[in-house]
């Protein structure tokens, strides 16, 4: 385990920005990216940056590799918040960055939570991008794929920040020195901490002085710290991710907690309800189909009703999901999907399934042999829908939980009538 690391003399800054890194060796929990021979590492070791995309959750490290790649590089740091900053304070670094870059001193832009700068500031980026007056590197929580610019995102390399698994927690812990807690105590606040480095310093410093403190006391801590919920920050993702984990867990009163904790601090009710009904398609699924419906119309009575009336559909809807069967079948299946479609790139669909509008189209194949399902005897055909020269390939796999117990029986029917169709086609 690494040692403490020596603190600045300014004891008055919060506990996670003294401890920063000082170097990119000393940052934890992204190897795949800092490591030998990771992208990063190469990068830095060849005085070659390129302007990025760093994806990741809260506390994983963006502001720090940022700030460290500005140093390894001799590049000068320019730190800009997507929250605060418009187009003016653009401007003003893009022209000191012009004329650095005539001395020949490069300029780092970071940009943190570049995802909520519109599209017209996302675009007043890319001629200081592509001529290199700028090497730009942006921070974001969220999806690239969705919130910035495809313009934008062909100029940039998408690095993806994971959330800090238990044993870089541990070497944080270690490094801000002795803590107040009993060993029990020392695992929970890890788990609390749920991949956050910054939650987890934040919470060690506000642990009192005195004897340590059990996972009771712990508690009682976290729990008086809980009011200071900040709905844009750091409080925001904490309380989310409870009410998810919550929901996902089967647990409808812990489910009614977090999200009474998360309207009492204010939080925008029709940001829960998009979070309920993405919750529904990714960890319910296929096993309660209903859960869709349930979500969207909770969302719709919030909006006809407003508050505090229409926050009893939220809770209902969220009780709904606690309760429900979980699958996330569908959610890999098409993340296997995508995958494989992305190599195998543009491969035609077999003609028996093509429409043939034209006798040309009909002459070279075009919907020949085609089997028209609800026509046949079992209402099945068994015919291949895959690309010629492409072997079938099963992507959803359904559970055996609630609704979807009978998908699999209804597929694994379907499996044994394609296989007595290739039996008897064989023979």
């Amino acid at each position: 385990m690494d040692e403490a690391l020596p603190l600045f003399s300014d004891d008055t800054r919060p506990l996670a920005d003294r401890l920063r890194p000082r170097t990119l060796d000393d940052v934890v929990g992204q190897d795949h990216l800092l490591g030998p021979d990771a992208p990063l590492a190469r990068m830095v070791a060849q005085h070659r940056l390129v302007s990025m995309i760093l994806w990741g959750p809260p506390g994983c490290g963006k502001t720090t590799i940022a700030r460290l790649l500005a140093e390894q590089s001799d590049l000068v740091f320019e730190p800009l918040s997507a929250t605060f900053s418009g187009v003016a304070d653009l401007r003003k670094v893009f022209d000191a960055a012009r004329k650095r870059r005539t001395i020949g001193q490069g300029t780092l832009l970071f940009v943190d939570e570049i995802h909520r700068f519109n599209r017209a500031q996302q675009d007043s980026f890319l001629p200081y991008v592509e001529d290199g007056t700028v090497i730009l590197v942006g921070a974001t929580t969220e999806n690239p794929s969705f919130e910035l610019n495809g313009a934008l995102l062909s100029r940039c390399q998408v690095f993806v920040l994971k959330r800090l698994n238990d044993d870089a927690l541990e070497t944080l812990v270690e490094r801000a020195g002795p803590v107040n807690l009993t060993p029990d105590a020392r695992h929970a606040l890890v788990a609390l901490a749920d991949g956050d480095g910054r939650y987890l310093l934040n919470m060690i410093e506000a642990l009192p002085p005195g004897p340590p403190l059990d996972v009771a006391g712990l508690a009682a801590q976290v729990q008086k710290r809980a009011p200071l919920y900040d709905k844009k920050q750091e409080g925001h993702y904490n309380l989310i991710s409870a009410l998810h984990k919550s929901m996902r867990g089967s647990d409808p009163d812990a489910t009614l907690y977090w999200l009474a904790r998360m309207l009492e601090g204010g939080e925008d009710p029709l940001y829960i309800a998009r979070r309920l009904v993405r919750f529904a398609t990714e960890d319910v699924g296929m096993a309660d189909p209903r859960a869709v419906e349930q979500t969207l119309a909770a969302w719709d009575v919030y909006e006809r009703l407003g508050s505090p009336e229409g926050e009893l559909a939220i809770a209902q809807a969220a009780v709904y999901l606690a309760t429900a069967p979980k699958s996330i079948a569908v959610y890999r299946g098409f993340g296997e999907a995508r995958v494989r479609a992305k190599k195998t790139g543009s491969l035609m669909p077999p003609a028996h399934i093509l429409n043939a509008p034209t006798r040309l189209m009909r002459k070279i194949g075009y919907g020949e042999g085609y089997q028209y399902d609800p026509d046949t005897e079992d209402g099945f055909s068994g015919a291949d829908y895959f690309p010629d020269g492409m072997e079938r390939e099963q992507y959803y796999r359904p559970t055996t939980n609630g609704n979807e117990a009978e998908v699999s029986d209804r597929l694994a029917r379907w499996e044994a009538l394609r296989r007595r169709g290739r039996s008897a086609g064989g023979a």
